[in-house]
């Protein structure tokens, strides 16, 4: 594993944490950094970072708090606060 994906993966845990606890905007700026991190060495995020940040305000999504998740015609539609949505197909 590379030195840039071990970052992603520890920003990833300090986005969730932050998010957590909530601070907010520290948890957005850990999802900036690691998209900041992948882009620049070309390497696709963390599923867990993809599905539940925000593409468009970089938010870290809580289901409940600042998301909401629905489930409609075979996938699941996570939508933010800021009103982007994220749609992502399931298997029964």
């Amino acid at each position: 594993m590379s030195i840039a994906a071990e970052r992603i993966d520890r920003l990833c845990e300090l986005a969730s944490e932050a998010a957590a606890t909530g601070a907010d905007d520290r948890a957005r700026e850990y999802v900036r950094l690691a998209r900041r991190i992948a882009e620049r060495n070309r390497l696709a995020l963390p599923r867990e970072l993809k599905r539940f940040s925000c593409d468009r305000c970089d938010a870290y999504l809580r289901p409940g708090r600042n998301a909401s998740v629905r489930v409609r015609d075979g996938r699941v539609v996570i939508t933010c606060e800021c009103g982007a949505h994220s749609r992502y197909p399931y298997s029964t």
